[in-house]
C-alpha cells in the first residue's frame, strides 16, 4: 500500500509539469483498438484473477466537442478461482496531457452460465498512464471488480 502511494505521487508529481490538453479536441492518440490484459481485485474474492478487455473507440471527438474526449465500447472477461464475469461497458476518455487520461465506464456484468443469466449492473473510473502513444499503465477501480493492466492503443 505504501508502495502505491509512492508511486502515486511521483507519477502526479510529473503530472503537474505536463502542459494540459484537455481543452484541444483531438490531440490524443490516434487509435481505433485498445487491447488490455490486466490482474483483477474482486472486493471480499480471497483469490487474485485475470482478465482482458477489448475497446473499439466509437467517437472520436466525444460528447463534449469542446474537451479532447473519445467514446468506445468495451467487452472482456475476467476470471478468478471464484468467479467468471463478462463485462461489457460504453468507455469515455478524457486525455489530461500526453502521459495522462482518466475514463467512467458505466456497463454491465454478466455473471457465469451456472447462476442466473441477470446482468449487474456495473460503473467503474480510472486512469492511464502512458508510456508512449500506443503503450499504457490502466488502474480501474469501481463496482463488481477493479483491475490494473497494459493498455495497447492500436
Amino acid at each position: 500500500m505504501l508502495v502505491a502511494a509512492l508511486c502515486a505521487w511521483v507519477l502526479a508529481s510529473e503530472a503537474s509539469a505536463a502542459p494540459w490538453i484537455i481543452g484541444n479536441p483531438g490531440q490524443h492518440p490516434d487509435y481505433f483498438f485498445e487491447a488490455e490484459p490486466h490482474l483483477m481485485i474482486v472486493p471480499f474474492d480471497v483469490e487474485p484473477g485475470a482478465g482482458f478487455r477489448g475497446s473499439f473507440e466509437i467517437v472520436d471527438n466525444g460528447f463534449i466537442p469542446s474537451l479532447n474526449n473519445t467514446v468506445a465500447i468495451g467487452f472482456g472477461i475476467d476470471v478468478t478461482g471464484k468467479h467468471l464475469r463478462v463485462p461489457a461497458a460504453l468507455q469515455w476518455n478524457f486525455w489530461l496531457t500526453k502521459r495522462w487520461s482518466v475514463f467512467v465506464e458505466p456497463g454491465a456484468v454478466l455473471p457465469e452460465a451456472k447462476k442466473k443469466f441477470k446482468p449487474k449492473p456495473s460503473v467503474a473510473v480510472g486512469g492511464r498512464f502512458h508510456f508512449s502513444d500506443t503503450f499504457a499503465l490502466t488502474l480501474r477501480a469501481g463496482h463488481q471488480d477493479s483491475s490494473v493492466g497494459l493498455s495497447f492503443l492500436l
